[in-house]
């Protein structure tokens, strides 16, 4: 087969510095081969929708399906890629369809721009893409409650000030940030939903003159609703994927918490844990160093996420409304995100999984200052007021004495605190997230199978008569359609 050379969607005769194609096109090509099977789902819900509004026959469809069920096929066997030279995901695939279909590849475009085919890409990419970050993250949510479970009542120090503060248990630790991951899931939640919204139709922020059945093309592709104002559509570019950003940020933030305690628990001035050999490097020159220096990276990545969503926003604020090429800039950031997050979560499953309490170091730093605000309290039982009991207590430190952490932590018996963590309730929703994480998945393969296959409910028949034998024709019965 001899393959001309790529010609440009916007071709008007005339030669793009190659500087200048160099400096637009950038590294983006290399992000672009993340959203192949994107744009072909995208395409065939288009192609099938302008067939359904009569700017496409029922033959010409199928055509354009079994080219792009046959990209799709490619892309899997990596025998088709973007490069530099084919400027975006969207002009190869143009491309290739017209000189595989001829006339019938030049027709996939009408009633859309690249501004809504990029928009319905990153927004079919994003659906499949968090649904790693999600079971990543409820690996090491699964990690935290089981610690938090087995050491529930194991005595800890409480620290406030980076000082002895009062006593705690790991349970409480490990708790924490397992509630606290739990809780940033519901805001990726919130931020997903937001791109459950379909903007073809919206071509170059402002329609176009045709009779565009929008909400058909929805369904085909599985979305939750159609984002229906068309300059909207175009200014939200950016806009919903750093608000997963922002959300996966959370995420971040408490694995670079957890990160930072885990250096200093495992330190030999504070030796609270120990740690898998496997999980630890060493040093070129000192031959008793163990690093754990994944967990110092995993404590650095929180700079990372906040420098993805600073580069995000950054771009975004000021642009004025429709599209802007501008936007090509929130790509690479948004995808390195997800990456990121997913496999952070990975390596604070592993990483918690393999931490083991030394119990005696423990005991032995829950000191007699820990127990001062629980003085203060005898006393408050007694009939003292508060604040005559704390200022009695903070003049006689010094005649504090020590005090069985095991036996006054099951005091500590009201909601939240080691007595009373209710990890059955965390337990409960990570079990909840991953029937639905589940469902999900399923749902949405059925959505590509039905695509790519031609089984979806709702693809437009052939035309009646004569079939070009030449043409990939439907799969199933007509009645599956």
């Amino acid at each position: 087969m001899t393959v001309s050379a790529p010609t440009k969607l916007w071709d008007k005769g005339y030669e793009l510095d190659p500087r200048i194609e160099k400096f637009e096109i950038g590294d983006d090509t290399v992000y672009d081969n993340r959203l192949i099977l994107p744009d072909v789902l995208g395409s065939i819900a288009h192609a099938a929708g302008l067939a359904k509004v009569g700017l496409l026959d029922g033959d010409v469809f199928w055509k354009l399906h079994g080219g792009l069920a046959q990209i799709a096929d490619l892309a899997e066997d990596g025998e088709f890629s973007i490069e530099p030279g084919d400027e975006d995901v969207h002009t190869k695939i143009e491309n290739w369809l017209t000189q595989q279909l001829g006339e019938a590849g030049k027709r996939i475009h009408t009633g859309r721009s690249r501004n809504d085919q990029v928009l319905v890409d990153l927004r079919l990419y994003t659906r499949e893409a968090v649904l790693p970050v999600y079971g990543a993250v409820l690996e090491a949510c699964d990690a935290l409650l089981q610690m938090a479970t087995e050491y529930r009542m194991l005595p800890m120090p409480g620290y406030t000030h980076m000082q002895r503060a009062m006593l705690s248990s790991v349970g409480v630790w490990a708790g924490a940030y397992l509630e606290a991951l739990l809780d940033d899931l519901d805001l990726l939640d919130a931020a997903v939903k937001l791109n459950d919204q379909n903007p073809l139709g919206s071509a170059a922020s402002y329609g176009v003159a045709l009779p565009l059945d929008r909400q058909y093309v929805s369904d085909l592709l599985g979305f939750g609703k159609v984002q229906n104002n068309v300059l909207y559509a175009q200014n939200a570019r950016g806009k919903f994927e750093v608000a997963i950003v922002q959300a996966l940020t959370q995420v971040a933030l408490g694995f670079s918490k957890l990160a930072q305690d885990i250096m200093l628990f495992t330190t030999s001035e504070y030796n609270f844990f120990s740690i898998d050999d496997s999980l630890l490097t060493g040093s070129s020159i000192m031959p008793q160093k163990r690093n754990l220096g994944a967990v110092e990276l995993l404590r650095a990545k929180g700079q990372v996420m906040l420098s993805y969503q600073q580069q995000m926003l950054g771009v975004l604020i000021g642009l004025p409304a429709g599209y802007n090429m501008d936007f090509q800039e929130t790509k690479r950031p948004f995808m390195e995100a997800l990456d990121l997050i997913e496999n952070s979560a990975a390596v604070v499953a592993l990483t918690v999984s393999r931490l083991v309490p030394n119990e005696n170091k423990m005991a032995e730093a829950c000191s007699p200052e820990l127990f001062a605000t629980d003085a203060a309290y005898d006393l408050v039982l007694q009939g003292v007021p508060f604040r005559d009991a704390y200022k009695q207590v903070a003049l006689s430190l010094d005649t504090l004495e020590n005090i069985d952490p095991e036996a006054h932590l099951v005091k500590h018996t009201h909601q939240g605190t080691s007595g009373d963590l209710r990890l059955g309730v965390s337990s409960d929703k990570i079990a909840h997230r991953k029937e639905v994480l589940a469902k999900r998945a399923a749902e949405l393969d059925a959505i590509k199978t039905g695509l790519l296959t031609g089984s979806a409910a709702g693809l437009p028949l052939p035309s009646p008569g004569p079939t070009n034998g030449s043409l990939p024709q439907p799969a199933g019965d007509a009645s599956d359609r």
